[in-house]
């Protein structure tokens, strides 16, 4: 059911590193963003996927983890994701895809978590850094990294008060924990 699916693909950012995730799997992911929906038809994202130590090392360097973990740098080698996917946009086929990456990324996190795999959307990247690294052409916008892997944690989601604060946090056990306000918050009647 979707709303199970959903309530289980959460961001995750630590993994089972050693649990590989097969290049062909990678591929059936980007397929699921293939068939989503894209504005005017224009269909302008391209994708670079990773399954190799070497190049995910030089993926995982330009990420930025978890702001609101102040005390943690990401993941420790061990618990590093063991596949990426760099979303890009092709500028030659469009300057503006609106919506498109959100959807793409989301109909490959609930291909992901279907398969019993987790993810972590990046939008915070030195994509100038990142660029240089993977040797990206200028003519490819960086948009997004989706980190893919086994997950090592578990993720609870909390009901809190519309005032409360929403910063995701760990307890002492290590448990990531994620605010969500109630759906009578966000509906407004107006």
């Amino acid at each position: 059911m979707i709303k199970e699916l959903i309530r289980k693909n959460r961001t995750y950012r630590r993994f089972y590193q050693d649990v590989t995730i097969e290049y062909s799997t990678l591929e059936e992911l980007v397929d699921l963003a293939r068939l989503s929906s894209s504005g005017g038809n224009l269909q302008p994202l391209k994708y670079i996927l990773s399954n190799e130590p070497e190049k995910n090392n030089k993926i995982f360097q330009h990420l930025k983890w978890a702001a609101y973990l102040t005390d943690w740098d990401g993941p420790e080698e061990g618990e590093r994701p063991s596949a990426y996917i760099v979303m890009l946009r092709d500028n030659d086929i469009s300057k503006n895809c609106s919506w498109d990456h959100g959807l793409a990324c989301q109909s490959i996190l609930l291909g992901a978590c279907e398969k019993g795999l987790g993810g972590c959307m990046f939008g915070s990247i030195d994509r100038e850094g990142l660029r240089k690294s993977l040797n990206i052409p200028e003519r490819y916008e960086i948009l997004l990294v989706i980190a893919l892997g086994k997950p090592k944690e578990i993720v609870v989601l909390e009901e809190i008060k519309a005032d409360e604060n929403i910063r995701y946090w760990r307890d002492k056990d290590g448990v990531h924990h994620v605010p969500k306000r109630k759906l009578k918050d966000i509906i407004l009647d107006l």
